[in-house]
């Protein structure tokens, strides 16, 4: 690859930060090829005026060869004067999904560290193969939409702006790079073990190529997937303004209006208050939401997500489920269960936790709030030991309010003022 080539690839990974650039930036390196080659590159944009860099790395403390590489790019840093911190991971208990834990493990210990740097933006070496292999995987999952579309350029996490500048850089462009500068890279072995999933989508991806099926087709795909979600996006906000609202942390949708819905605005509707309401890591799957609009079409109640959804002739309430918030704790003025802070007189021993049974029983003015009981159960109160001091929800302040909190990604009382 010539210098001049180069001078291409490193303006176009700094465009995607300008006008006004992080500084400094953060940059996550693992020592393979991709990003070592964004590291380069962001080195080069150093040098011609860009800002300050602050590199990590990530070592998962699964292979043994984990350490080396992280202590290769740390040599690597120091030789180009940029500061370069190694993370250790030792969270893995061996349950569950471990690509899973490792990539949500490696999220929050880069956002920790961004945040005690003082670092807004984090960089990402991901580039167009790994979103034609994401691509194929989730199609092997019969995504819809969502799950097809192009993987996100940029996010937020945990006040942490991440990006991925090279989604439209190929892996052998990159490595040409570090080629043509007699850099080595480390190879994962993982990335030849047909037992991980991502290996398999790879190879059938090379196997496609003859039928003209290859990253930069399917990034081609994804991308339009992104304009047919932001339609379905706008659609979304014009019925949850017409048929929904926010009632003491509640959904309330118009049950006729909702299913007369297009079914998969439908859908929509009901996970983004699902995933406001009850929180957690990802979605319900298509399939649980088609169940589930079925049932509230019927009249029918369930419980999905976390959540408690009551189906009555004209309205579908959509409220925390009781068992997901038992014993769920916080000291008065922390965040609870991800939305509600309760605030109040400084009082020793004070913490807030589920209203429950127990704590409905000494509300007296409960029924004037209108909100039934489910609801109110699953609301936050403030408790000194086993004596209930407040239940704002369900008329009984003493002194105490409840204040409802934007939940970061989904924030269901957004959508009803686009």
């Amino acid at each position: 690859m010539t210098p001049a080539e180069a001078g291409r690839l490193r303006d176009d990974i700094a465009a995607r930060f300008l006008p006004d650039p992080p500084d400094p930036l953060g940059v996550a390196v693992s020592g393979g090829s991709d990003s070592l080659a964004l590291l380069t590159l962001l080195i080069d944009w150093r040098e011609a005026g860009g800002p300050a860099l602050c590199a990590v790395t990530v070592d998962h403390g699964l292979r043994p060869e984990a350490a080396v590489e992280a202590a290769e790019v740390a040599r690597y840093c120091a030789a180009r004067d940029v500061p370069h911190t190694t993370l250790q991971w030792q969270g893995w208990d061996g349950c569950g999904n471990l690509s899973d834990h490792a990539r949500r493990a490696r999220y929050r210990l880069i956002a920790d560290w961004a945040g005690d740097a003082g670092i807004g933006c984090v960089a990402l070496g991901h580039t167009i193969n790994d979103l034609a292999e994401t691509f194929v995987m989730r199609l092997a999952r019969s995504a819809g939409v969502d799950g097809l579309a192009a993987m996100a350029a940029r996010w937020e996490q945990d006040g942490i702006t991440f990006a991925r500048p090279m989604l439209g850089m190929g892996r052998e462009q990159l490595r040409e790079v570090l080629r043509a500068r007699g850099l080595s890279w480390a190879d994962d072995p993982t990335n030849d073990d047909p037992a991980y999933e991502r290996v398999r989508a790879r190879r059938a991806l090379a196997a496609l190529a003859p039928l003209g099926i290859d990253a930069e087709t399917l990034a081609a795909v994804a991308a339009n997937l992104s304009d047919v979600r932001d339609a379905l996006d706008v659609q979304l906000a014009e019925a949850a303004t017409r048929i929904a609202r926010v009632e003491a942390g509640d959904v309330v949708i118009d049950r006729p209006a909702l299913m007369a819905l297009p079914a998969e605005i439908a859908r929509r509707l009901l996970r983004e208050a699902l995933m406001w309401i009850g929180g957690g890591d990802y979605p319900p799957r298509g399939a649980a939401l088609t169940r589930a609009l079925e049932q509230v079409g019927a009249g029918k109640g369930l419980t999905l997500q976390g959540c408690r959804l009551i189906a009555r002739t004209y309205t579908l309430r959509i409220t925390r489920e009781e068992r997901a918030v038992t014993g769920l704790v916080a000291d008065p003025g922390e965040l609870w269960d991800g939305r509600w802070r309760l605030i109040g007189p400084d009082m020793a021993g004070a913490t807030v936790s589920a209203l429950g049974e127990a704590g409905l029983k000494h509300c007296p003015d409960r029924r004037e709030t209108g909100l039934p009981a489910a609801s109110l159960r699953a609301s936050p109160a403030v408790w000194r030991g086993a004596d209930l001091v407040s239940a704002p929800l369900a008329g009984f302040e003493n002194g105490w309010r409840a204040e409802l909190l934007p939940r970061p990604r989904h924030d269901f009382p957004a959508l009803l003022v686009h």
